[in-house]
């Protein structure tokens, strides 16, 4: 078992509990699943003003969905923060004003 823990911003856990639609719900859980095996793969780093942020692409029913997070390591071990997860229209703009008003990444 690893050491890796998984937060939850509260954007994203509010989008994942009000997500009807279950397929897609249970894409995005294994597609989080997948980052927790190795975070530093299963996304693409970005770069620029959101570097240091991962984005994670999912696809469902021929839509662009997107997972945002972070790594950030800890005493005991690896931290993995889901920052932002939703459809991929507007994703970039709605990620870039959710980090300039959040604190999720201070800590």
């Amino acid at each position: 078992m690893s050491n890796k823990k998984i937060e939850y911003s509260p954007a994203s856990s509010t989008y994942l509990k009000k997500l009807k639609e279950k397929p897609l719900k249970k894409l995005f859980l294994s597609a989080i699943e997948e980052i927790l095996v190795d975070p530093y793969k299963a996304g693409e780093l970005k770069t620029g003003d959101l570097s240091g942020i991962y984005g994670y692409d999912v696809r469902y029913k021929g839509a662009n969905y997107e997972i945002a997070y972070a790594i950030r390591e800890n005493e005991d071990g690896e931290l993995v923060i889901i920052i932002l997860v939703g459809s991929r229209e507007n994703f970039y703009p709605l990620l870039k004003k959710y980090l300039k008003s959040s604190d999720i990444l201070k800590r």
